[in-house]
């Protein structure tokens, strides 16, 4: 009997390869990349130097969040270090907050751009004025909307900040709120981090988010700065990094002192349309960091796809609920020690509903984006 008359007379064996397939990816992405960060150690070392820093905050419409979030980044326990903010055609009272902070902080540096209706641009201006404008070697990104959870922020970053290394990776979760939403937007930031830190850490450095993201104002400047997807809305902070990290010059920061947070979505359709941005970079990402994040992806959703097959099926029940067992407990251990790390174990339970939901939200956004011709002109 050949192959095809075996394949014939026993069809569902096909299925039963690709969920094999599968769990063998999504179990070599766990020991391989997402172990990584679980494991990972990181803390202040207290031989290094501490180097002046100057942390870029770029605004538009932000009085609100200036006016809260601010004095906790101006009041660093931190000997040297400024803050720019760069002001961004705002219409609202962010010109008269930051003229009252700065008469209270001296480390209060701002600049302004004003609108111009013949020349539309996005964040990355913003925060190409900023880089120009500060004083020192070592940049520390933020947001207007982000806070940092300890006075210590600048330090636990800073420790960090070494002759080899150019680019530092900091956690920027969010707010912890009531609801479904928050808890899935703050689920698939979770996510995320795990997978950029855990690349990271095994030497394939692929993004960074810029609510919490230090690099060298002399790496910026040395290659181009955005030059190279200038015309795109966004990419400030993950486009920049996968252009320019390398395993040697990239370092992670996950000490708890080294957290910012900040104020999630209320809505579920301005979380989809945020995510849609965040997505539009994806294509632009070095050829080996894409195939890398779309095969675990896909192979996410394949395999919860053929378990469900074999669970109706039943000729290989056994084998479906084995590899469903063994994924689970080894992503169960992933998660919870590193949302303990992270300091979010109040999503240990949801992440069961999550992990299989997520790929396919992301999924069809990417489709949304592939057919839309919408352009999107959001600042950020």
């Amino acid at each position: 009997m050949n192959l095809i008359n075996i394949l014939k007379d026993n069809t569902v064996l096909i299925p039963a390869g690709l969920f094999v397939l599968s769990f063998v990816v999504q179990m070599l992405y766990y020991f391989v990349f997402y172990m990584r960060t679980a494991r990972y150690r990181s803390g202040e070392k207290t031989g290094n130097k501490l180097s002046p820093v100057s942390v870029i905050i770029c605004a538009r419409d932000e009085a609100e969040n200036l006016q809260q979030n601010l004095p906790a980044i101006l009041s660093q326990d931190y000997p040297d270090y400024e803050v720019i903010v760069v002001n961004d055609c705002s219409q609202d009272d962010t010109e008269e907050v930051l003229i009252r902070l700065k008469a209270k902080y001296k480390n209060l540096r701002t600049t302004i751009i004003k609108e111009d209706q013949k020349f539309r641009h996005g964040k990355k201006l913003a925060a190409t004025i900023g880089i120009k404008a500060a004083k020192n070697e070592w940049l520390l990104f933020t947001d207007a909307d982000c806070y940092p959870v300890s006075d210590k922020w600048i330090k636990s970053m800073a420790a960090e900040f070494t002759d080899e290394k150019s680019i530092v990776l900091g956690y920027g979760g969010y707010e912890h709120k009531k609801g479904i939403l928050n808890n899935l937007i703050r689920f698939d930031t979770f996510f995320i981090a795990l997978q950029y830190t855990g690349f990271a850490i095994a030497g394939k450095p692929y993004m960074g988010v810029g609510r919490n993201l230090a690099y060298r104002r002399s790496l910026f400047f040395d290659n181009k700065g955005f030059a190279r997807h200038s015309n795109l809305q966004s990419g400030d902070d993950d486009l920049f990094v996968n252009e320019v990290a390398t395993k040697g010059n990239t370092a992670i920061v996950l000490n708890q002192e080294s957290f910012t947070r900040s104020i999630p979505k209320t809505s579920f359709s301005a979380w989809l349309a945020q995510k849609r941005r965040h997505l539009t970079t994806g294509k632009y990402y070095r050829g080996n960091h894409k195939f890398l994040l779309g095969a675990e992806n896909i192979s996410r959703i394949l395999f919860y796809l053929f378990f469900i097959l074999l669970i109706v099926d039943q000729t290989y029940l056994y084998l479906a609920l084995a590899g469903f067992v063994i994924r689970l407990a080894t992503q169960l251990s992933v998660f919870k020690i590193t949302m303990k790390r992270l300091n979010e174990k109040d999503l240990f339970l949801s992440s069961l509903i999550y992990d299989i939901l997520l790929p396919i939200i992301n999924a069809f956004l990417l489709i949304l984006n592939r057919f839309s011709r919408k352009k999107q002109h959001k600042w950020r």
